[in-house]
């Protein structure tokens, strides 16, 4: 997918579908095209990177610059959102000479341990700047957690807003995406069948 900077997305997906890869790919592919990529997890490196490898992918060659619990340069506090912000910031002003992207992989764990209030206003500044420094920022959350006020108040911060969720018809276990929101692009109201290859995410229209 060609992603326009100065742009932020937001991925918003069931628990059972797998959330990550879609992160993982995204970072992928900026690393190889030589862009400078954060990702940020709750998670540790180690974990990460074992994850990465059951999809395919092989971080050890061209890595991101870790947020991560564990085992990352910096390191990730859900507690501390005030530290974080001012890591970002610094982080994006170091690297500005480059295309950035940036994987949010916690934005559930901060609504679910900090006030919606708080992390409106964590993202409010993140992404004011990014869009100093034209960089992409790809979040991804999980539904069924947060109140449907919750989500709507967050869903007004991003430019693309893409629904992903495994789909059961008969025995087989159908990945489906719908682009609720793309600022730019009218209404996507239906679902595309998506997979996630070396060459990028690939779709294709979905009949039952």
């Amino acid at each position: 997918m060609d992603i326009p900077t100065g742009r932020r997305y937001w991925s918003s997906v069931r628990p059972e579908s797998a959330k990550r890869p879609l992160g993982y790919w995204f970072t992928q592919s900026g690393l190889e095209h030589g862009d400078f990529c954060l990702y940020v997890t709750r998670l540790s490196v180690r974990e990460v990177m074992q994850d990465e490898k059951g999809f395919g992918i092989d971080s050890t060659q061209k890595v991101p610059l870790w947020f991560a619990s564990e085992g990352g340069q910096l390191k990730y506090d859900v507690n501390d959102l005030a530290g974080f912000s001012f890591k970002m910031k610094e982080v994006l002003k170091q690297n500005q000479a480059r295309r950035i992207r940036v994987v949010i992989d916690t934005l559930s764990s901060f609504l679910m341990l900090n006030s919606p209030e708080t992390v409106y206003k964590l993202l409010t500044q993140l992404f004011a700047d990014a869009k100093q420094y034209d960089a992409v920022v790809l979040a991804t959350l999980e539904e069924g957690m947060h109140k449907p006020e919750v989500l709507a108040a967050m869903q007004q911060l991003f430019d693309g807003v893409v629904e992903m969720r495994l789909y059961e018809e008969g025995l087989r276990v159908i990945p489906l995406l719908r682009v609720r929101k793309m600022r730019g692009m009218p209404p996507q109201p239906g679902y595309f069948n998506f997979s996630l290859t070396k060459a990028g995410m690939e779709l294709s229209g979905y009949v039952k």
